[in-house]
């Protein structure tokens, strides 16, 4: 069932990766997602808003996508009690990039997942104080 789930969620990520288009903005809601998670779940570790934003100008996402999908992020996180419902196809990639990313978390352990992170997010995520 998991690898059904994970092989349905990375064919949705890499359906506009093969058609030859920018990066996806479904790859950056991954990104994103996995940034704040890993803010929340591993210690000594920060993100920088604008470290976001300049990464969506440099995926040629529109302007304004980094707060749209903080506020999805947020409200499907806090169950609509933070930020705001967005649209489907944008509450859609929320809710794929957060199985993957908890299937990854169960898979590698937090320890091993936050380890990887530092590799995965490096230049969106960063050590507290540093």
């Amino acid at each position: 069932m998991r690898t059904g789930l994970l092989m349905t969620g990375l064919l949705l990520l890499a359906a506009p990766a093969l058609a030859g288009d920018a990066p996806p903005r479904s790859t950056y809601v991954t990104m994103v997602l996995q940034a704040f998670a890993a803010k929340v779940e591993c210690p000594n570790t920060d993100l920088v808003y604008q470290d976001l934003v300049q990464r969506a100008q440099q995926m040629h996402l529109p302007d304004g996508t980094t707060e749209k999908v903080r506020k999805a992020i947020a409200w499907m996180h806090t169950g609509g009690k933070m930020g705001e419902k967005q649209d489907d196809d944008l509450m859609a990639e929320v809710a794929v990039a957060t199985q993957a990313t908890d299937m990854d978390q169960r898979r590698l352990g937090m320890p091993g997942w936050c380890e990887a992170q530092k590799t995965n997010l490096a230049g969106l995520i960063r050590s507290k104080g540093g």
